[in-house]
């Protein structure tokens, strides 16, 4: 009986989304789409595509706006859409273990506790750009947020980074290994267990290398490092890594070293 219900579920679910794609995009959304960088890097099919996962994205996940920001559709289209540039490679999934999306203006504060001698434990504070929870909201400083979406190349974005910790935990567990299939398992053991540890040495001598040196922190910040890489700069990634490169191209089921190449200042 509960395979019938989620039979049903999923029907329902599929409808609802077919008629979402049949309905014209509207053009308000469509100007501010075109502001997000990456948009113009995707082939017309891709931008298709891209724009269908959105209109998606938005009817399904809730968004609030935090610490006095007032959430405007331009806020949504440029997070819905640096999201959905992630999923085009993965066939119905748009990120539906995600219910709410929670944006700052800037850099936001959050309680940071830290163990001491015993049991006592130091409440702080710390500021943050971005925060993901497991079964829990995305969090995202909208500062941040445009800046990224306005200057792609860099290897660097924070839709990209907070959406990749919520693949990882699709398996629920926050390891740096999202739900593979079996032809990868082998390989992302490999080639993620050795870059991670390539980048731990490049960090601890100080090195600035294309994957940020904050991804060494652990293997799920080593994963979503390495996933605002690949989105945010595969020209370069996949010339300085490219076996971790094909990799994700793998994983993501998308080639961005064929997006339209864009120039970095």
């Amino acid at each position: 009986m509960v395979f019938s219900w989620l039979n049903v579920f999923a029907w329902l679910r599929n409808r609802r989304r077919a008629k979402l794609l049949a309905m014209p995009f509207p053009d308000a959304w469509l100007s501010f789409l075109e502001r997000v960088g990456h948009y113009h890097l995707l082939s017309s099919d891709e931008q298709k595509r891209l724009r269908g996962a959105l209109r998606i994205f938005l009817a399904e996940k809730e968004f609030e706006g935090c610490g006095g920001l007032e959430l405007t559709d331009e806020i949504r289209v440029t997070i819905a859409g640096l999201a959905s540039v992630m999923v085009l490679g993965f066939n119905g999934f748009y990120f539906d273990n995600v219910q709410s999306i929670l944006v700052y203006p800037t850099a936001f504060a959050a309680p940071q506790q830290k163990p001491l001698a015993g049991d006592v434990v130091l409440e702080t504070q710390s500021e943050n750009l971005g925060e993901a929870h497991h079964r829990g909201p995305v969090i995202l400083s909208w500062e941040d947020v445009r800046e990224h979406a306005q200057e792609p190349g860099h290897g660097e974005n924070l839709v990209f980074h907070e959406f990749a910790h919520q693949l990882d935990m699709l398996n629920g567990a926050f390891d740096g290994v999202p739900r593979l299939p079996a032809e990868l398992q082998a390989s992302w053991e490999r080639i993620m267990g050795r870059e991670f540890k390539r980048l731990q040495k490049a960090a601890a001598h100080g090195q600035e290398p294309l994957i940020d040196p904050y991804g060494a922190e652990n293997p799920s910040e080593f994963f979503a490092v390495v996933s605002e890489c690949f989105f945010d700069a595969p020209w370069q990634m996949q010339r300085e890594y490219g076996e971790l490169y094909a990799l994700m191209r793998d994983y993501y089921q998308q080639d961005p070293a064929h997006w339209a190449p864009i120039t970095v200042p």
